[in-house]
């Protein structure tokens, strides 16, 4: 009986977590929405030309702050990525100058980067990146849209594992970017400090609105808006963090199809073998 009680009261005790969980994780975190990705999916594709005009944001807008230090300059013309030609990469790569060394003097020395290199980092190192930066450190974009995102909470995490929603990592940075509000009401904002609805770190930040209309020039026709940068650019580190999606997707249909086909062998081949035998 006692036993019986105790399975009862964990079964309670669970409905009622899963019951608070939605309500706890929508009071803690900001309400990101959903986007339309042309990579969302289990058939998505990157697309090239808005992998090359986030590229061009990030280049002209970001890089002067945030680093990308595990992208090499030769990922830029790889399958499954931004599609510039090799030529188009070499060039990228002649306009950034890295470090390399010992020479015969056992001095470093610097040097014009070629397709090998990574994108060298705008500061030398974490401390020189905050002294520059009121204190603040401005994160390596390498990885940012994997590392962060607005946490959904149970159950919606369940549901996404059926509906294959891998995208709020970009969400969360394109919200981030269109997040800004200036002089909220009711809201004093510390000195320095910037507000943002999307922010998850509570609402303030240092970093001031870093995008404005007509800021970048496109020459594609792409509209030059706020809201077509912040898609443009949260792409493009979705691929710098994951360059390799595109294949992963193919070989987990082709997975699929097999565990399909083989289970179809694997009943058949049962009925096959036990059908006259009596059970």
């Amino acid at each position: 009986m006692s036993t019986m009680i105790k399975m009862v009261r964990s079964f309670a005790a669970v409905a009622a977590f899963a019951i608070a969980t939605p309500a706890l994780a929508a009071g803690e975190g900001p309400h990101i929405d959903r986007q339309e990705w042309s990579f969302a999916g289990p058939f998505g594709q990157y697309d090239r030309g808005q992998l090359q005009r986030g590229f061009k944001i990030y280049r002209e807008v970001c890089s002067s702050c945030h680093g990308l230090r595990l992208v090499a300059f030769r990922n830029l013309a790889e399958e499954g990525g931004p599609s510039f030609s090799e030529d188009q990469a070499k060039q990228i790569a002649s306009e950034y100058t890295v470090i390399d060394g010992p020479n015969d003097d056992g001095e470093m020395y610097e040097r014009p980067a070629i397709l090998a290199d990574k994108f060298p980092s705008p500061f030398p190192n974490e401390q020189a990146a905050r002294a520059a930066n009121g204190g603040a450190y401005p994160p390596d974009f390498s990885l940012l849209a994997k590392a962060r995102a607005a946490h959904r909470g149970f159950p919606w995490f369940v549901f996404d594992a059926f509906t294959q929603y891998q995208e709020n990592g970009p969400d969360y940075i394109y919200s981030l970017l269109t997040g800004y509000e200036e002089d909220p009401q009711g809201i004093e904002v510390p000195p320095g400090q910037y507000y943002n609805h999307s922010f998850i770190s509570g609402n303030f930040l240092a970093m001031a609105p870093p995008l404005f209309d007509e800021l970048v020039e496109y020459t594609d026709g792409t509209p030059m808006t706020v809201d077509q940068y912040a898609r443009d650019v949260s792409a493009f580190m979705m691929w710098a963090a994951e360059p390799h999606l595109e294949e992963r997707k193919k070989i987990g249909f082709r997975v699929m199809v097999f565990l399909i086909v083989f289970a179809g062998l694997l009943y058949f081949t049962k009925r096959k073998i036990w059908r006259n035998v009596e059970h």
